[in-house]
């Protein structure tokens, strides 16, 4: 058994003025799965980081086992290489029959270390790189994000191959990654952080639990401090209308009273006094017994959405559609009926065609409104690529898509690449209430220092609650969201499967978060 020791571990980036992390201590078995959550922003990946020494830190971090991290980085000079070429440069000194194996657990041929990375899909680039990763020895694995782009099929593919393997902490916001193939979870709290054994719903379990008892305490002290401060207010004010009386008195009604009453008075006054002391400490000790009890409950906020209700019925129908570029046929004979009230979600694998449907339904609201700007209308589409990031020939179709007149779509893309500069040029830019859609980034838990920054510098869980909060706010008869979900944390995921289950808008979407879907969808395409 080996441990990986951290000790009042204290991080901030130059040139800002919190801190990351502020004297955290805490310690892991090194042969844990153990899955690492926490809120957007919050510092998991930079946590990562400090373990690799990228950064400076004060505090001590201590195992005699070596980092390894994934997704390993490739350089757009490095497209054109082999897996085979850059495993040399990522585990220096890695055995090629190693990665063999491992990809052979992962149920994938060993043809795809020797063609260049600009061939491979998202889904066999993850593959190749988990099997570089694992080909190793004495080493504890840093594994970021592994199923974000991949598809149902592919998820599995990666969750049984994680569920085989130990010594490794697991970045994801995946519940159903995090049960399948967790022991223990790492959890970065609003104020503290946290190691318990089990998976995420055990954890998740445990918190309800905590969480209910930390409100109900929280409650009980603060009746006991009305009551107390109540029957302290009372006595203060009895003590101070007695020790009034001390000097003169009115010899008709009081014709019993003499000098000695006066040191009787003072004598009550005092006792009652004291008493106020008493309360006053109780009070003290309430109010400190009180503090921190809700320091980690994940407050989120209900969010509101406003859709719009077309005349007709049904907004979308497709039917015998097919879809292609050039000469390459996507998909075939696709019909449904997208009708108001319907969530939709298309499901299928990577490079099916789920993404260009999505691209032919918007082209086809755009031709029925042509006085708009496509790009007004819709912000953030771009030209539609092949999975492995090549641009396509020009779309052709056949078949029937009609979409109703004067629809009004909001589309969240799942691209981030082109969020740049200030959140105000990109509100005024696409026309949302800039104080709203800062309400509403904070209602998501967007830090108020990040309104500050320009968006390159925002995580990708950041830039996407961008997408999400821009969506949101634009009152649409059709929301299209394209895996919306990528890197958005936990809590997040779970407020908006709240405001859907509540609002019920009209949506096509793609996401490959098998709870997600379970929970919202009335109707599934399978493609």
């Amino acid at each position: 058994m080996s441990l990986l020791q951290v000790s009042d571990l204290t991080f901030c980036y130059e040139g800002s003025f919190d801190n990351i992390f502020e004297e955290i201590s805490f310690s892991i078995d090194t042969d844990w799965k153990l899955g690492f959550i926490g809120r957007n922003g919050k510092g998991k990946t930079t946590f990562l980081n400090l373990l690799l020494g990228k950064y400076e830190y004060t505090g001590s971090i201590s195992t005699d086992k070596y980092f390894d991290y994934f997704p390993y980085q490739i350089s757009e000079d490095e497209m054109d290489k082999t897996i085979d070429e850059l495993s040399e440069k990522w585990k220096p000194g890695v055995e090629s029959w190693r990665i063999v194996c491992e990809l052979n657990s992962l149920g994938t041929d060993s043809e795809i270390l020797y063609r260049p990375v600009s061939t491979l899909s998202h889904g066999e680039r993850t593959k190749a790189m988990l099997a570089v990763l694992f080909s190793g020895d004495n080493e504890f694995l840093l594994i970021d994000e592994p199923t974000n782009h991949l598809d149902i099929t592919g998820r599995d593919i990666i969750k049984n191959y994680l569920a085989g393997k130990k010594g490794f902490i697991l970045v994801s916001h995946d519940r159903d990654l995090l049960d399948a193939v967790t022991d223990h979870m790492l959890v970065l709290n609003r104020e503290t952080i946290e190691v318990m054994s089990g998976n995420f719903t055990t954890w998740w379990e445990n918190k309800e639990k905590a969480d209910a008892f930390a409100i109900a305490e929280n409650e009980k002290h603060q009746k006991e401090i009305g009551k107390l401060r109540s029957s302290a207010d009372r006595a203060g004010r009895w003590a101070d209308k007695n020790e009034n009386t001390k000097i003169g008195y009115d010899p008709i009604k009081e014709h019993d009273r003499n000098i000695s009453t006066r040191a009787y008075i003072g004598a009550k006054t005092k006792k009652m006094q004291s008493r106020v002391k008493n309360f006053e400490k109780r009070i003290d000790r309430e109010i400190e017994e009180k503090e921190g009890l809700l320091k980690d409950i994940e407050r989120v906020d209900d969010l509101k959405l406003m859709p719009l209700k077309h005349h007709k019925k049904c907004l979308v129908e497709c039917t015998d559609f097919s879809l292609g570029y050039g000469s390459e046929n996507i998909f075939t004979g696709v019909s449904f009926l997208l009708m108001q009230g319907d969530i939709l979600f298309l499901n299928g694998s990577n490079g099916c065609g789920k993404s260009s449907l999505i691209k032919a339904i918007i082209n086809n609201v755009n031709a029925n409104a042509p006085e708009k700007n496509y790009e007004e209308q819709i912000p953030g589409i771009d030209d539609e690529q092949s999975e492995n990031g090549s641009p396509r020939e020009k779309m052709n179709t056949s078949g029937v898509l009609t979409t109703a007149s004067g629809l009004v779509v909001s589309y969240v893309n799942q691209n981030t690449s082109h969020l740049k500069g200030s959140l105000k040029d990109y509100a005024e830019k696409n026309g949302l209430d800039y104080s709203l859609f800062l309400t509403l980034l904070r209602k998501l838990d967007m830090n108020r220092i990040q309104f500050e920054k320009n968006m390159e510098e925002y995580s990708e869980g950041q830039k996407k609650k961008v997408l999400l909060a821009a969506s949101l706010l634009t009152q649409a008869h059709l929301y299209i969201w394209d895996e919306p979900l990528n890197y958005i944390d936990v809590f997040s995921r779970m407020q908006i499967e709240k405001l859907i289950e509540t609002y019920k808008p009209t949506m096509i979407v793609v996401e490959h978060d098998v709870r997600f879907r379970e929970k919202l969808a009335t109707r599934i395409l399978e493609m």
